[in-house]
């Protein structure tokens, strides 16, 4: 299978994308954590703020903040456990534990992990892991990166006047144990996922930040000893309390930065982690596509330029002006919920849907190295959505036009039940939920500037748009459920999308809901 017919696939027909006669051995399934062995820990503060309000730059930086911001984008916050239906195929009846964390991952596999470079007071300047399990940081190589980073990036961040870097990354078998190849499209919309969670706590933190999402991929997973063929690095967070030079053009400025000449300044280190499982098994075509993707030089980072939207002529419906949302991140994160089969149908008000939109679509504006600098371009994943019962406005499949902030009718009607026989599951009644959402990109995850590399990256982008959804919602006192279990080639022929190169990245189902039975613990301290 060559990798055009593997991204294909993956996002229209699955089946054909993973290995055949694939069966699950949990029995011998990975940890969802990743943790090191005889290295140096620093442990951090539990005692996290319990509001997170919109806040100014931090008078004074320190290790307890630090600790409070990680723990706020991907620490431990929940102990849950449940049991299946009675009428369930599952042997057994015994509860299903898990730990869960503010920002969602498919099957609650979290593949995703932080690394941090941080030069704060209280502990050497150096690379680290987030440990998740102990909320520690573990020193795995101590020293000022700031030049070897910044050439990492094409020069184009001044990481000197940043206090730290975060680096997001993907342990591949983490989830490919469970869903096989398909945890590739996975892997991207949980690193969005994070990303975005990351994006809004730092608002909350005074902290400034900024997304690469291209870098030289072996020189960054040299700094921090990571082995290309079971993780890698999928986006490069600087974090600044001061002023800070981002710019997408800094590779005009200097010369070309080679990854292997620039690895050779610092020597390899392996780092020894616990690895659970007694069998990983090999997973060739991630392993390619993340050749595929992989860039050596920073004379192949690329910018995107904006592209001009024909002007879509279908009935608008002007959504009323509202402020923008103020809310307690904290609150929204703790009572974010995926209903699944808890939906209940209620009354949606324009304000309601107003709300959503524009405060996912607004927050979603952000810095990175793919827009050409002090240019305005346009989103590159957007949002559609199939309405029903919402107040003032006719049942219908609608595309938002966040610029306007308007409604554009595509196709009137009840859409419920043709969505509903799209689902690969029954594990959403859709005939339940009011706004059925789904977040579009182009078809061709811009391959002609981006290469391979662009479908991660349209991935990650879809997935920090859908957090920002959740988090609208859980402030609004709905419930909003991601699923990839849908017909793509059936909400694509709904929206006309075809006219427009575009396809639907995710579903998101949101509305009224009603409590689930199960118990549940607060991890927070």
């Amino acid at each position: 299978m060559n990798l055009e017919e593997f991204l294909h696939n993956l996002h229209f027909n699955v089946d054909k994308a993973n290995q055949p006669n694939w069966e699950v051995d949990w029995e011998d399934a990975p940890l969802a954590y990743k943790l090191y062995r005889g290295l140096p820990v620093i442990p951090l503060s539990a005692e996290v703020p319990l509001t997170l309000i919109r806040g100014e730059p931090p008078v004074r930086l320190d290790l307890n903040k630090v600790g409070h911001f990680l723990w706020y984008v991907f620490g431990f916050t929940q102990l849950s456990q449940s049991v299946s239906p009675m009428d369930s195929t599952e042997q057994g009846s015994y509860p299903l534990q898990s730990y869960r964390r503010f920002a969602p991952s498919g099957g609650a596999l979290y593949p995703n992990e932080l690394y941090v470079y941080l030069k704060i007071e209280g502990i050497p300047d150096g690379v680290y892991h987030y440990d998740v399990a102990h909320h520690s940081l573990v020193l795995l190589r101590e020293g000022n990166f700031d030049s070897y980073l910044a050439r990492a990036l094409g020069n184009r961040c001044d990481i000197s006047s940043c206090f730290g870097v975060v680096f997001v990354s993907t342990m591949f078998w983490k989830n490919f144990f469970k869903y096989n190849n398909f945890a590739y499209r996975l892997q991207g919309l949980d690193a969005g996922v994070l990303i975005g969670q990351l994006m809004e706590v730092a608002k909350r933190f005074g902290f400034a930040s900024g997304v690469y999402f291209q870098f030289l991929d072996t020189a960054i997973n040299h700094l921090l000893g990571l082995s290309e063929m079971e993780e890698n690095v999928y986006s490069v967070i600087p974090l600044s309390v001061e002023a800070t030079l981002w710019s997408t053009s800094g590779r005009d400025l200097y010369k070309n930065v080679i990854s292997e000449e620039l690895t050779q300044e610092l020597p390899a280190i392996q780092p020894e982690h616990f690895e659970q499982s007694l069998s990983v098994k090999e997973y060739p075509m991630i392993t390619a596509m993340n050749e595929a993707s992989r860039l050596d030089s920073t004379w192949s980072f690329r910018v995107i330029e904006g592209r001009a939207m024909p002007e879509r002529m279908e009935c608008t419906v002007a959504l009323p002006d509202i402020k923008p949302l103020s809310y307690d991140l904290a609150e929204a994160c703790g009572n974010r919920f995926s209903p699944d089969m808890d939906f209940i149908l209620g009354k949606v008000s324009q304000e309601q849907l107003a709300t959503l939109l524009l405060e996912a679509t607004a927050s979603f504006s952000y810095r990175n190295d793919l827009d050409e600098a002090y240019r305005s371009n346009g989103p590159r994943v957007t949002i559609y959505g199939c309405l029903y019962n919402v107040e003032g406005i006719a049942n219908g499949s609608y595309y938002y036009d966040s610029a306007k902030h308007k409604l554009r009718e595509i196709c009137p009607g009840d859409h419920r039940l043709h969505l509903q026989t799209g689902m690969s599951l029954d594990n959403v009644n859709l005939l339940q939920v009011p706004l059925c959402l789904h977040v579009a990109g182009d078809k061709e995850f811009h391959k002609t500037e981006l290469g391979y590399r662009g479908y991660r990256i349209q991935q990650m982008e879809a997935g920090m748009l859908v957090q920002r959804l959740l988090l609208a919602a859980s402030a609004l006192g709905m419930g909003g459920h991601p699923l990839l279990g849908f017909d793509a080639n059936l909400s694509d022929e709904l929206y006309k999308m075809d006219q427009q190169g575009k396809t639907s990245l995710i579903q998101i189902p949101i509305g009224p809901y009603r409590p689930r039975p199960w118990l549940r613990g607060s991890l927070h301290s």
